[in-house]
């Protein structure tokens, strides 16, 4: 009898040590754990979806959850709180709007505009000019997104204004439009026309040269994983992220 009354004890024992052990325990801290949350302009996905899963095989415990928009419209978020560790910009100017909480901005790409039609360009269009032609329905970017930035610039170059039927708030929201059909033709980067591939032909105007987006990359000051964050830049940066642009048609830094 007593020894069953001693198992029982020691076996209580050993339950009450189990039940603190788990009610005292951080689950992120037990899993290890992390979140990284990457904002980006919408023409990054294809690349940094592909460099954010490079990056979490080699970050054991981190996840990297991916949002992507307009430039202006994640600068304005992060500006109003959200919860960005990284952010990358499709130009100078919109990652200068986060201030001192921009830590170190780097650029880390090259873009620049392209004309794209419906596949086989059946609307004849050639030149910046042919997108005002009478019949042709035309996209472009808003003027505080970064692509639409470049929009304007090409139009003070050429001294042509684009009469567009409407402006988007991001260069996929224009290229959306051109491969659903609601429009003829739109101004968009040439990565995304790229990865677009057949849905799509392209035209490029010889004014689009003279107008190169810079693409900066920074992990957010004071964020709480700041250190994470540092670390996807680097991975930006790095040969193989580097190779992954250059493969999507970015142009180098």
């Amino acid at each position: 009898m007593k020894k069953f009354l001693a198992l029982g004890a020691a076996t209580a024992v050993l339950l009450l040590a189990g039940c603190s052990t788990t009610d005292d325990a951080d689950p992120a801290e037990s899993t290890g754990s992390t979140t990284l949350n990457v904002y980006a302009a919408a023409s990054l996905k294809k690349t940094f979806t592909a460099i954010a899963a490079d990056f979490e095989k080699t970050h054991a415990g981190v996840k990297v959850t991916l949002s992507f928009d307009g430039s202006s419209t994640l600068v304005n978020q992060i500006k109003q709180g959200a919860p960005a560790d990284v952010f990358a910009s499709a130009d100078e100017k919109n990652m200068g709007k986060l201030g001192d909480k921009a830590s170190d901005p780097t650029v880390f790409a090259t873009n620049t505009l392209v004309i794209v039609t419906a596949p086989g360009n059946p609307k004849g269009i050639r030149t910046i000019g042919d997108l005002n032609n009478a019949g042709v329905t035309t996209v472009v970017c808003q003027s505080a997104q970064p692509c639409g930035t470049a929009t304007d610039t090409v139009e003070k170059n050429t001294g042509i204004t684009i009469k567009a039927a409407s402006e988007e708030q991001s260069v996929t929201a224009v290229l959306t439009k051109v491969t659903s059909g609601q429009a003829d033709a739109g101004l968009v980067y040439v990565t995304d026309a790229k990865a677009a591939g057949d849905k799509v032909s392209t035209v490029v105007d010889p004014a689009f040269a003279a107008v190169v987006n810079s693409y900066p990359i920074s992990a957010v000051r004071g964020a709480a994983n700041e250190g994470v964050a540092k670390e996807f830049v680097d991975a930006v940066l790095s040969p193989a992220g580097q190779k992954v642009l250059r493969d999507a048609g970015f142009g180098a830094p």
